[in-house]
Order: structure tokens, then C-alpha cells, then sequence
């Protein structure tokens, strides 16, 4: 016992050095920043509510830069709008910016709908698109497109509930006579909406659909 007492006070003074590690709480910083990309500016948030009344089925859409001028900020994904009596569904649509989906939306009822039920005799149940977002510039230039940022919608064609399929590209020119002044209608309700509207007449490039933007001024060909 005499030669173990004196190696008890080393011991002590040992065991008092050693640090022992303190586990700390996971911050929360990560998903504070996540959430806030999440939460819409009160313009924003005001646009929803005016597409809400619209009563169109939709989801917001995260704000997303993709670089070279290229981005999808305050968009929506449009599931299906509303005609005058019933939802009038959508077909190869991205994100389109919540300010387009608005106007968008009125003119699909309010143009669309009643154009086809009064010219076609039958209401409008689809409207197919090629697209919203597209990374690209001006076909022939070096300026972005409205695509480059959700900014514009390419329209092709039309299915009412009787089963009849209009399109741009089959019966702008060569469709019958309710046919034609049926699109002859819908594009002409589109500009007094949209700033930009582009079809067959304007060049060979939208010989197959109607490109509808709300920018660009009021140029409607």
C-alpha cells in the first residue's frame, strides 16, 4: 500500500487533462435559408391569390437561377385552368412566370372557351402547348428569348369535347371556314392580352403555333 499511495495524486492530475467532447445541437441555418426561398413577396403573393380566383389548379415553384441569363423566378406550374363551366386541361407546359399564368388563364376562358362553343359548337376541353421555358435566345439573334425566363408559351392546338383536334399548323390556312375564323378569333383575343403575339403570319418559324408573352410592347402579327 505504500508504494501505491504516492501514484494516486498522478492519477488524479492525469485524469483532470484528458477534454472530453461536447456533442452541440445541429444549427438550423441550412433550413431557415431552404424555407425562405419558399416564402413570395407580397406582389407575389397577390399574384397567386388573383390566379386562385381564377380557380386554376397550380403549384408555386421555387425561384431558380440557371446562369447566362437564364432563370424561372416567381413561376407557377399550371395543372389545368377553368373554362365557363368546366377544367380545361394542359398539356406539355413548364414553369411559366405566376403573371403570364394569369393572363393566360382569362384569355383560355374568357377567349378560348367562348370562341369554340359560339364558332365550333362545342366547348374546349385541352389546350396544347410546346413549351414555356426554354433556355435560348431569339432564333437568328443574340438577345434571350422570353422563354429564357418563363416569360412566354407556345400554343398548338386545341381539343374540344366533341372530340375535334384544331391546330395552328393544320388548319390556320387550310382548315375550314369555322376553323380559321375560330383561330382567326382566338389569336386576336390574345393580343389585346399579351404584349407580344406571334403566328403563322408573322414568319415560317411559328408556322405551328401561336407564341403569346406578356412583354415586348404591343406587337401582334
Amino acid at each position: 500500500m505504500r508504494r501505491i499511495a504516492p501514484l494516486l495524486p498522478l492519477l488524479a492530475s492525469l485524469s483532470a487533462c484528458v477534454d472530453i467532447p461536447q456533442v452541440q445541437a445541429p444549427q438550423r441555418r441550412t433550413v431557415q435559408q431552404s424555407t425562405a426561398v419558399f416564402t413570395p413577396r407580397p406582389d407575389e403573393r397577390q399574384c397567386l391569390a388573383n390566379l386562385g380566383a381564377t380557380r386554376a389548379n397550380f403549384t408555386p415553384l421555387p425561384d431558380q437561377y440557371f446562369g447566362a441569363g437564364c432563370s424561372t423566378l416567381n413561376t407557377v406550374r399550371l395543372a389545368s385552368l377553368q373554362g365557363d363551366n368546366a377544367a380545361l386541361a394542359l398539356s406539355n407546359l413548364g414553369p411559366v412566370t405566376c403573371p403570364l399564368a394569369s393572363t393566360f388563364a382569362g384569355w383560355a376562358r374568357f377567349g378560348v372557351d367562348r370562341a369554340a362553343r359560339q364558332v365550333l359548337g362545342s366547348p374546349l376541353v385541352r389546350i396544347e402547348t410546346m413549351g414555356s421555358y426554354n433556355c435560348r435566345n431569339v432564333a437568328g439573334t443574340e438577345r434571350r428569348s422570353a422563354h429564357a425566363t418563363a416569360s412566354a408559351i407556345d400554343v398548338s392546338g386545341f381539343v374540344l369535347a366533341d372530340g375535334r383536334r384544331i391546330t395552328v399548323l393544320g388548319n390556320w390556312s387550310q382548315g375550314t371556314p369555322q376553323e380559321r375564323q375560330f383561330l382567326t378569333l382566338i389569336h386576336a383575343s390574345a393580343c389585346k392580352r399579351f404584349g407580344t403575339v406571334l403566328g403563322p403570319a408573322y414568319n415560317a418559324a411559328h408556322r405551328d403555333h401561336l407564341h403569346v408573352e406578356l412583354g415586348g410592347g404591343a406587337f401582334c402579327r
